[in-house]
């Protein structure tokens, strides 16, 4: 397929990794922090063509997997309402709350509805002016801008039935927790080119400024994220940090300045806690006040759900790329993606799921 092929190329693929081995002289890790690299790093087997000095670790890049239970079971609490079409991408309706999942509000009677596009939730709203319509607005940065664009049409055409379940979360926040952690062993970052299309990379050069670490934006095929990789060994083999551009085919230093506007005209920053590793600061988004009736939490008023997390899961170590899917003793056992423990099994995103469909059991 043009334009796709010539980023699985086996042959570039076997240079890219000759390269690596080549310029790797000690022992580094470094982790992925986007779920889509993640499926494609163990589905391509690229962890396996790497020298062994070299490992790489899977960061919390999905976000269906940090949404944190209490949020999930919120979403629960509002879908089962009579009144309510609860709407959300397909990742969302698998992952377990506290005591079932969105399909289990389905089968229950519940009107839980599988869509495409936020915006094909406002349109259900326009079409259903006597129902409440939520959407769980789940996802970094490269989500956000649809997202905002669906509550600013609402506000514009004056949809009142129409909110939003906000569950969103930025990724330098998480990038800064990682490496503040007393039990970090991340030495450089491939940055995740989607995020980065939207929000340029501005933002991550303080990050790499003050812990002294290299950051690469990659893409996400075989041959860009090998070039990411040899980007971030060269880098620090080099002692050199900072931020290098390895998918400039799609990103600028400055990102998409439409989509940013949007997104400041319609969310604020805000302290959110993700799922296995804690609230982390400035770390999501909310809407703003002005648009607090598009608010599904405020609107049916579930602040107050709160729970915990399973304690046989260890997602949250394995978002912070200190475990891996297959140290879990639930791993394949009493969980997998049909009976799930935790949402890195359910969603496409996963590391748990990559891991399990692509037979990684060590």
């Amino acid at each position: 397929m043009k334009y796709v092929d010539e980023y699985r190329s086996q042959a570039d693929a076997r240079r890219l990794v000759a390269a690596i081995r080549r310029r790797v002289t000690r022992a580094w890790t470094l982790m992925e922090i986007c779920g889509g690299q993640t499926h494609t790093i163990i589905k391509a087997g690229i962890d396996r063509m790497l020298p062994e000095e070299l490992t790489v670790v899977h960061g919390p890049g999905c976000p269906v997997c940090v949404t944190p239970l209490e949020q999930i079971d919120r979403a629960l609490a509002i879908a089962g309402r009579p009144e309510v079409i609860f709407t959300s991408f397909g990742d969302m309706l698998r992952v377990p709350g506290t005591d079932e999942d969105l399909l289990g509000i389905k089968a229950h009677g519940g009107d839980v509805r599988m869509v495409y596009s936020p915006l094909d939730a406002l349109k259900l709203a326009i079409k259903h002016p006597d129902r409440e319509v939520v959407f769980f607005a789940v996802g970094f940065e490269t989500t956000a801008p649809a997202n905002a664009m669906a509550v600013w049409r609402a506000k514009q055409q004056a949809v009142s039935n129409f909110s939003v379940l906000s569950a969103h979360v930025l990724v330098p926040p998480a990038m800064e927790e990682i490496l503040g952690s007393a039990h970090n062993r991340v030495q450089g970052f491939l940055a995740a080119g989607h995020v980065c299309t939207v929000m340029g990379y501005r933002q991550y050069e303080p990050i790499a400024e003050k812990w002294q670490v290299p950051i690469v934006v990659t893409g996400f095929e075989p041959i860009d994220l090998l070039h990411g990789l040899l980007m971030t060994v060269d880098a620090l083999e080099s002692g050199r940090s900072g931020v290098e551009n390895q998918y400039s085919r799609s990103v600028s230093r400055d990102g998409n300045r439409h989509a940013r506007e949007l997104i400041a005209r319609v969310f604020e920053v805000c302290d959110r806690p993700w799922r296995g590793i804690g609230v982390i600061p400035a770390s999501g988004l909310r809407l703003r006040p002005e648009l607090a009736a598009f608010d599904a939490e405020r609107r049916f008023d579930v602040s107050h759900v709160s729970t915990r997390e399973s304690e046989l899961c260890i997602a949250g170590e394995i978002l912070q790329g200190l475990k891996r899917p297959s140290d879990c003793s639930q791993f394949g056992t009493a969980c997998t993606p049909e009976r799930p423990l935790g949402a890195p099994m359910v969603s496409s995103e996963g590391a748990c799921a990559a891991y399990y469909h692509y037979g990684r059991q060590a």
